[in-house]
C-alpha cells in the first residue's frame, strides 16, 4: 500500500472539550484526512437519536484481515466522565498525523492491527453534563465541578449503562462447583430482554459480537486506576471481595501494561498509591474494589473472546480546560502501548485435512478454564503470560490436536501456532463443557424477542423529528408536488 507523503503536516490537536456534533465533525474530518487507512462507521443510535460513531485504523479500512488483532477503546460510558472521549478524539487526530508523517512505529502499528475507536458511548448523558460548563452552579472551590450532582452520567432513560448488560459473572458462580464447568461463551439469558435494555447498550453489544476484538479499554473518571474482571464479587451478598477470573495472570499484566506506561499513575502507584481525599491510584480487581453486576467488561470476557479493563483517568472526572493537554501527555505511551498489548499470546489458524478454516473451533490451555473460538475463517488470538502453554484446539465433530507452545518473556509479537484438525469417527464421546453451556448455536442467537426493531423505530422517529425541526413549516409542501427539494430558500446559518 503506497504511504502518503511526509510533507502533508499535521493540523494542530486542539486541546479544547468538543461538544458532541464536534466529536462527530472531527472524526468524519480524521477520515477525510487518511481515507486510505481509517474509515468512520455507526454502530447504532442513542436514546435521544444520536449516532454512535466509531474511526477505525488499518492499512486495510472495513475489512477483517487473517491473523491481525482487532482492539477497541470506549469513551462517555457516563457521560460526565468526559475526559475520556476527548482524549479517544485526540488519539484519533494524532493516529492519522503520525501515519501520514512517516511515524515508523506508527505506521507499524497501523499497518498490523485493526483499532475502533468509540469516543462517546453515551452522547445523550455528555450533552447534558457538558451543557453546564462555564455555569457557576455547576463548579466548586476544588474545581471538581460534576462530580457531587453526577450530571449527565446517565443515558436519557437514566440507565447506568455500566449495570445495563446482561449479569453473566452471577451465571457463573452458579456453577462454578459443576463438572467441566467453563467461563466462556456464556449466553445471554432470556430474561435479560425482559428488563430495561437501552440502545446504547443494545448497539455495543452487537457490535462486539460482529467482530473478533481481542483487547478492550473503557475509559472513566472518578479515580486514577485500571481494573479489571470480575467486576462482580462472588460473596453473596454483594461485599467487595478479590473475584479472579480464570485469566487473572493475563487480566493483571494488560491492567500493569497501561498503568505503567502512564505517567502519572505509574509515579502515584509507586508512592503507595496515594492521591487527594476520597481518590485512589492503583491496579485492582473490579469486584475488590466496587462491586457490580451487568457491567461492560465481564461481559465482554464471558460472552466473547474480548478481554477488557477499566481505566479511571483521574480524581477530576470533568477536569479545567487547561489540564487536558497534561491528560493527552500522560496517557499518550499509555494509549500506544495498550494497542501493542493486542499482540500477546499466540496466533494462529484451525483448519480441516483440506485446508479450509473452521469456524468456532476452541482454542484451550490447560490449567486456564476459559476457551476462545476461532473467528469466520478460523483465524483466532489468546492472550497468554510469559511462559510454557499446554494448548489445545477442538471442534465439533473433529479429534483434537494439541501443542507445547513456550513464549518468551521479552516477546513483542504473538507466537504461530497453527492446528489442522482430523475428522472424527461418529461413534467419538462429545467435547468436555458440551453438557454445561448451551451450544455455539444458543450463544449466536441474539435478540429473541426484536428489540433491535424497536429501537430502529425510535432511531428513526427521533431523527424525523430533528428533520422537521430544521426545516421551515412550508418544506412539506414543496417536496409534495415532486421536483427537487428548495434549499435555496433556507435560511444559512
Amino acid at each position: 500500500m503506497e504511504v502518503p507523503e511526509p510533507e502533508q503536516a499535521a493540523e494542530p490537536i486542539q486541546f479544547t472539550y468538543h461538544s458532541n456534533s464536534q466529536m462527530i465533525g472531527i472524526l468524519k474530518k480524521t477520515e477525510d484526512r487518511c481515507s486510505e487507512i481509517s474509515r468512520t462507521y455507526s454502530i447504532g443510535r442513542s436514546t435521544e437519536g444520536r449516532e454512535l460513531l466509531v474511526i477505525e485504523f488499518s492499512n486495510s479500512p472495513g475489512e477483517h484481515q487473517l491473523l491481525k488483532p482487532e482492539m477497541k477503546f470506549i469513551g462517555n460510558m457516563h457521560g460526565n466522565e468526559a475526559l475520556g472521549g476527548q482524549l479517544l478524539i485526540y488519539l484519533a487526530q494524532y493516529l492519522c498525523s503520525e501515519y501520514l508523517q512517516g511515524n515508523d512505529h506508527i505506521q507499524t502499528l497501523i499497518n498490523n492491527t485493526r483499532i475502533h475507536i468509540l469516543p462517546s458511548m453515551n452522547p445523550d448523558g455528555y450533552e447534558v453534563a457538558t451543557s453546564g460548563v462555564g455555569d457557576s452552579n455547576y463548579s466548586d472551590e476544588e474545581g471538581d465541578r460534576y462530580d457531587s450532582r453526577n450530571i449527565g452520567r446517565t443515558n436519557a432513560q437514566n440507565i447506568d449503562l455500566n449495570r445495563n448488560f446482561p449479569d453473566l459473572t452471577t451465571i457463573i458462580y452458579r456453577r462454578r462447583r459443576q463438572k467441566g464447568f467453563r467461563t466462556d461463551h456464556v449466553p445471554i439469558p432470556n430474561n435479560y430482554w425482559f428488563g430495561k435494555v437501552a440502545p446504547e447498550t443494545y448497539a455495543v453489544m452487537k457490535w462486539i459480537r460482529s467482530i473478533p476484538f481481542v483487547l478492550s479499554a473503557s475509559f472513566h473518571g472518578g479515580n486514577l486506576m485500571v481494573s479489571y474482571p470480575y467486576d462482580l464479587s462472588k460473596h453473596s451478598r454483594g461485599e467487595n471481595m478479590f473475584s479472579p477470573t480464570p485469566d487473572d495472570k493475563v487480566f493483571k499484566l494488560l491492567a500493569r501494561t497501561y498503568a505503567d506506561s502512564h505517567k502519572r499513575m505509574s509515579r502515584e502507584i509507586s508512592q503507595s498509591g496515594s492521591s487527594h481525599a476520597g481518590c485512589q491510584s492503583t491496579v485492582i480487581n473490579g469486584a475488590q474494589w466496587s462491586s457490580i453486576a451487568g457491567g461492560m467488561q465481564d461481559f465482554n470476557y464471558l460472552h466473547t473472546n474480548c478481554f477488557e479493563v477499566t481505566v479511571g483517568l483521574g480524581c477530576d472526572k470533568f477536569p479545567p480546560e487547561e489540564e487536558l493537554f497534561l491528560s493527552w501527555q500522560d496517557n499518550q505511551e499509555a494509549l500506544i502501548t495498550f494497542i501493542e498489548a493486542a499482540h500477546r499470546g499466540i496466533k494462529g489458524m484451525v483448519k480441516d485435512e483440506e485446508g479450509k478454516g473452521i469456524k468456532g473451533a476452541r482454542i484451550s490451555v490447560r490449567g486456564i478454564r476459559h476457551d476462545i473460538t476461532t473467528a469466520e475463517n478460523g483465524d483466532y488470538w489468546r492472550l497468554l503470560t510469559p511462559g510454557i502453554h499446554i494448548v489445545t484446539a477442538s471442534a465439533s465433530g473433529y479429534t483434537r490436536a494439541t501443542k507445547k507452545v513456550h513464549l518468551p518473556a521479552l516477546m513483542l509479537n504473538a507466537g504461530r501456532v497453527d492446528f489442522v484438525l482430523q475428522k472424527a469417527p461418529p461413534d467419538s464421546d462429545p467435547q468436555e463443557g458440551e453438557n454445561i453451556f448451551s451450544s455455539m448455536s444458543t450463544y449466536e442467537r441474539f435478540d429473541p424477542y426484536k428489540q433491535y426493531t424497536q429501537y430502529t423505530m425510535m432511531a428513526d422517529l427521533n431523527q424525523q423529528r430533528e428533520e422537521r425541526a430544521e426545516k421551515p413549516w412550508w418544506w412539506n409542501y414543496f417536496v409534495s408536488i415532486g421536483g427537487p427539494a428548495p434549499t435555496w430558500l433556507l435560511k444559512r446559518h
